[in-house]
């Protein structure tokens, strides 16, 4: 198979994109916008198994993918930095089964709540997304921006691979479990912090801090099947109540920007061949919000549904 179409240029379609060029095919993307104007540049980028389930072929591609970007934290114009921080649980029984896929771990306490303290990669979005991008197309990948309405209007190639995030349902038409799940987040001025924390069981919310080299990225939101993707300001004051109390440093800080972007979510990630169409058609979709912390094992496991050149 020589010619294969990627439908998406988010982080799992670039990402895709890169394994197939790199395996000898001849390679073009479909895609109506950037990688950095989509969700994947709204995400906070942290690796973790976020909104999705954390069945043994998703937590085998996060693993190959942390030791990926393990690996490109050695190069700094990729924009990612292995991180130390805190994963918090406020439950009895924690799904801990994500420890396999880091190194190390050790189990901690802050302010009363158990958690457990790991380093892992974080990926400055705009940065990678741009190395992503002109690795690709330095491999000899071409791209067409334009939107795709139903396969059939996809120029002629021997395959096609549908990473296309919430849009490839309905591309694909033979699935009703894909939903958004929407995210809001503030980015703040950073006081100096380096350390990450994420409070998923939060009674207030979702809440996380995750610092950048010029920012701290404070979220979040996770609403099922909401489709709005405006600002709403009561939930970013919400969300500046719930960071600041769980890290004082950031009361008062200004705003440097905001966003929203709606994640793919569905009842389990979507890589697999796709039968009923006039050509081989591969699925790469469902992330949730593990899209950067599954982006390189789950294009390997394309590269390898697609077969050599």
């Amino acid at each position: 198979m020589g010619s294969v179409t990627v439908v998406g240029a988010g982080v799992i379609g670039l990402s895709v994109a890169y394994e197939l060029a790199v395996a000898g095919h001849e390679v073009r993307i479909v895609a109506d916008r950037e990688a950095v104007d989509g969700v994947s540049g709204v995400a906070a980028a942290i690796w973790f198994p976020h909104d999705v389930d954390h069945s043994p072929s998703v937590l085998d591609s996060a693993a190959v993918t942390y030791r990926r970007l393990q690996e490109l934290a050695g190069n700094p114009s990729t924009g990612v930095h292995m991180r130390t921080g805190t994963v918090l649980s406020r439950r009895p029984d924690p799904d801990l089964s994500w420890t396999r896929a880091v190194p190390h771990t050790e189990p901690v306490e802050w302010a009363g709540i158990t958690g457990i303290r790991c380093v892992v990669p974080l990926v400055e979005t705009s940065t990678y997304l741009t190395w992503l991008r002109a690795a690709v197309l330095s491999l000899g990948v071409d791209v067409d921006w334009t939107e795709v309405k139903a396969l059939a209007d996809l120029p002629p190639s021997d395959a096609v691979v549908v990473a296309a995030g919430l849009r490839s349902a309905a591309l694909l038409g033979d699935d009703q479990d894909c939903f958004p799940i929407r995210g809001q987040v503030v980015r703040l001025a950073n006081p100096g912090l380096t350390e990450w924390i994420t409070d998923s069981d939060n009674p207030d919310g979702l809440t996380y801090v995750v610092p950048r080299r010029d920012d701290v990225v404070c979220g979040g939101t996770g609403e099922i099947g909401s489709w709005d993707e405006q600002i709403d300001p009561d939930i970013e004051a919400g969300i500046l109540r719930r960071v600041s109390a769980l890290v004082p440093e950031l009361a008062g800080q200004p705003v440097l920007s905001r966003a929203t972007g709606l994640r793919p979510g569905r009842a389990g990630v979507r890589v697999e061949a796709v039968a009923g169409h006039d050509r081989p058609v591969y699925a790469c979709y469902g992330h949730g919000g593990a899209g950067f912390t599954l982006s390189w094992g789950d294009a390997a496991r394309i590269a390898t549904l697609v077969g050599p050149a």
